[in-house]
Protein backbone atom coordinates (compact mmCIF):
# COMPACT_ATOMS: atom_id res chain seq x y z
CA UNK A 1 0.00 0.00 0.00
CA UNK A 2 1.27 3.20 1.04
CA UNK A 3 5.24 3.71 1.76
CA UNK A 4 5.74 5.19 4.92
CA UNK A 5 9.65 5.37 4.10
CA UNK A 6 8.59 7.97 1.49
CA UNK A 7 6.87 10.40 3.70
CA UNK A 8 9.10 9.71 6.65
CA UNK A 9 11.96 12.12 4.96
CA UNK A 10 9.60 14.41 4.36
CA UNK A 11 8.53 14.38 8.47
CA UNK A 12 5.40 13.48 7.25
CA UNK A 13 3.19 10.39 8.28
CA UNK A 14 0.12 9.04 7.52
CA UNK A 15 -1.86 6.44 10.00
CA UNK A 16 -5.87 5.84 9.80
CA UNK A 17 -8.15 7.60 11.05
CA UNK A 18 -10.23 7.18 14.21
CA UNK A 19 -13.38 7.88 15.55
CA UNK A 20 -10.86 10.77 18.25
CA UNK A 21 -10.02 12.39 15.15
CA UNK A 22 -13.39 13.74 14.30
CA UNK A 23 -13.36 17.16 15.84
CA UNK A 24 -10.18 17.35 13.78
CA UNK A 25 -11.66 16.37 10.57
CA UNK A 26 -14.34 18.65 10.62
CA UNK A 27 -12.18 21.58 11.39
CA UNK A 28 -9.98 20.45 8.79
CA UNK A 29 -12.70 20.47 6.28
CA UNK A 30 -14.60 23.77 7.55
CA UNK A 31 -10.56 25.21 6.80
CA UNK A 32 -11.34 24.30 3.05
CA UNK A 33 -14.06 25.70 2.75
CA UNK A 34 -13.89 29.61 3.26
CA UNK A 35 -16.15 29.65 0.35
CA UNK A 36 -19.00 28.64 1.98
CA UNK A 37 -18.32 30.57 5.15
CA UNK A 38 -18.31 33.59 2.26
CA UNK A 39 -21.66 33.30 1.65
CA UNK A 40 -24.16 35.76 1.95
CA UNK A 41 -25.31 34.07 5.56
CA UNK A 42 -25.38 34.86 9.02
CA UNK A 43 -22.57 33.10 10.98
CA UNK A 44 -24.72 30.19 12.38
CA UNK A 45 -26.47 29.37 9.07
CA UNK A 46 -22.62 29.27 7.60
CA UNK A 47 -21.43 27.26 10.19
CA UNK A 48 -24.34 24.77 9.49
CA UNK A 49 -23.70 24.16 5.71
CA UNK A 50 -20.32 23.61 6.57
CA UNK A 51 -21.44 20.84 8.79
CA UNK A 52 -23.92 19.58 5.85
CA UNK A 53 -21.75 19.65 3.48
CA UNK A 54 -18.72 17.80 5.30
CA UNK A 55 -21.38 15.04 6.03
CA UNK A 56 -22.55 15.28 2.43
CA UNK A 57 -19.05 14.42 1.65
CA UNK A 58 -18.74 11.63 4.44
CA UNK A 59 -21.90 10.33 2.83
CA UNK A 60 -20.80 10.36 -0.53
CA UNK A 61 -17.63 8.62 -0.10
CA UNK A 62 -19.20 6.06 1.97
CA UNK A 63 -21.77 5.25 -0.79
CA UNK A 64 -19.73 5.90 -4.02
CA UNK A 65 -15.93 4.41 -2.39
CA UNK A 66 -17.62 1.52 0.79
CA UNK A 67 -13.76 0.50 0.90
CA UNK A 68 -11.71 3.65 0.80
CA UNK A 69 -9.12 4.04 3.47
CA UNK A 70 -9.27 7.21 5.51
CA UNK A 71 -5.75 8.47 6.93
CA UNK A 72 -4.53 11.40 9.06
CA UNK A 73 -1.61 13.43 8.08
CA UNK A 74 0.95 13.98 10.68
CA UNK A 75 4.13 15.98 11.22
CA UNK A 76 5.96 16.68 14.22
CA UNK A 77 3.77 19.27 15.69
CA UNK A 78 0.59 17.34 14.99
CA UNK A 79 -2.31 16.43 12.43
CA UNK A 80 -1.91 18.45 9.52
CA UNK A 81 -3.85 16.90 6.61
CA UNK A 82 -6.10 13.56 6.29
CA UNK A 83 -6.10 11.61 2.58
CA UNK A 84 -8.78 9.17 1.58
CA UNK A 85 -7.77 6.70 -0.75
CA UNK A 86 -9.84 3.97 -2.51
CA UNK A 87 -7.73 1.25 -4.20
CA UNK A 88 -10.39 -0.29 -6.47
CA UNK A 89 -10.01 -3.17 -8.93
CA UNK A 90 -9.32 -0.60 -11.98
CA UNK A 91 -7.51 1.86 -10.17
CA UNK A 92 -6.42 3.46 -7.54
CA UNK A 93 -8.70 6.60 -6.65
CA UNK A 94 -7.44 10.09 -4.55
CA UNK A 95 -11.01 10.81 -3.09
CA UNK A 96 -9.85 13.57 -0.65
CA UNK A 97 -6.91 15.43 -0.18
CA UNK A 98 -6.84 18.51 2.56
CA UNK A 99 -4.19 19.97 4.34
CA UNK A 100 -4.75 23.18 7.46
CA UNK A 101 -3.62 26.35 6.23
CA UNK A 102 -0.86 26.73 8.09
CA UNK A 103 0.84 23.35 6.19
CA UNK A 104 -0.26 23.80 2.65
CA UNK A 105 2.65 25.65 0.24
CA UNK A 106 5.24 23.82 2.07
CA UNK A 107 5.27 20.52 -0.47
CA UNK A 108 3.15 18.22 1.93
CA UNK A 109 0.58 17.73 -1.11
CA UNK A 110 3.32 17.41 -3.59
CA UNK A 111 5.00 14.44 -0.90
CA UNK A 112 1.47 12.74 -0.57
CA UNK A 113 0.67 12.36 -4.15
CA UNK A 114 4.11 11.18 -4.67
CA UNK A 115 3.82 8.64 -2.06
CA UNK A 116 0.24 7.68 -3.86
CA UNK A 117 1.46 7.50 -7.25
CA UNK A 118 4.42 5.12 -5.76
CA UNK A 119 1.64 2.97 -4.44
CA UNK A 120 -0.10 3.04 -7.25
CA UNK A 121 2.86 1.64 -9.38
CA UNK A 122 3.05 -1.09 -6.50
CA UNK A 123 -0.44 -2.38 -7.79
CA UNK A 124 0.11 -1.87 -11.74
CA UNK A 125 -3.01 1.02 -11.48
CA UNK A 126 -3.44 4.18 -12.95
CA UNK A 127 -3.92 6.48 -10.03
CA UNK A 128 -6.91 8.93 -10.97
CA UNK A 129 -8.36 12.53 -8.34
CA UNK A 130 -11.25 14.95 -9.38
CA UNK A 131 -10.15 18.23 -9.22
CA UNK A 132 -12.99 20.99 -8.79
CA UNK A 133 -12.13 24.42 -11.12
CA UNK A 134 -12.35 26.75 -8.11
CA UNK A 135 -8.78 25.02 -7.12
CA UNK A 136 -6.53 25.66 -9.47
CA UNK A 137 -3.24 25.07 -7.41
CA UNK A 138 -4.59 21.92 -7.27
CA UNK A 139 -5.01 21.82 -10.70
CA UNK A 140 -1.22 22.48 -11.33
CA UNK A 141 0.04 20.12 -8.47
CA UNK A 142 -1.28 17.28 -10.65
CA UNK A 143 -0.56 18.55 -14.20
CA UNK A 144 3.00 19.25 -12.82
CA UNK A 145 3.29 15.50 -11.41
CA UNK A 146 2.54 13.77 -14.67
CA UNK A 147 -1.44 13.51 -15.21
CA UNK A 148 -3.74 14.37 -17.56
CA UNK A 149 -6.76 15.92 -17.77
CA UNK A 150 -9.34 13.04 -18.91
CA UNK A 151 -12.81 14.32 -19.08
CA UNK A 152 -14.02 17.54 -18.20
CA UNK A 153 -16.98 18.69 -16.48
CA UNK A 154 -18.81 21.51 -15.61
CA UNK A 155 -17.36 22.58 -12.19
CA UNK A 156 -14.09 19.74 -11.94
CA UNK A 157 -12.02 17.99 -13.91
CA UNK A 158 -10.95 14.16 -13.69
CA UNK A 159 -7.23 13.57 -14.18
CA UNK A 160 -5.48 10.43 -14.07
CA UNK A 161 -1.66 8.97 -13.77
CA UNK A 162 -0.45 6.36 -15.52
CA UNK A 163 2.26 4.55 -14.09
CA UNK A 164 5.50 4.10 -16.57
CA UNK A 165 5.11 0.62 -18.13
CA UNK A 166 7.06 -2.36 -16.61
CA UNK A 167 9.46 -4.10 -19.25
CA UNK A 168 8.63 -7.46 -20.18
CA UNK A 169 10.88 -10.13 -19.21
CA UNK A 170 11.12 -12.32 -22.49
CA UNK A 171 11.75 -15.96 -21.22
CA UNK A 172 13.64 -17.89 -23.59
Amino acid sequence: MFNQDHLAATGLAMRPATAKDAPFLQQLYRATRADLLQLDLGPAQAEALVAQQYEVLQAGTAEAFPNAMHFVVEKAAGRVGAVIVDFGPAEVRLVYLALLPAARGQGHGQQLVRGLQQAAARAGAPLAVTVWRNNPRARALYLALGFVVEETLPAAERLVWYPPARPRVVMS
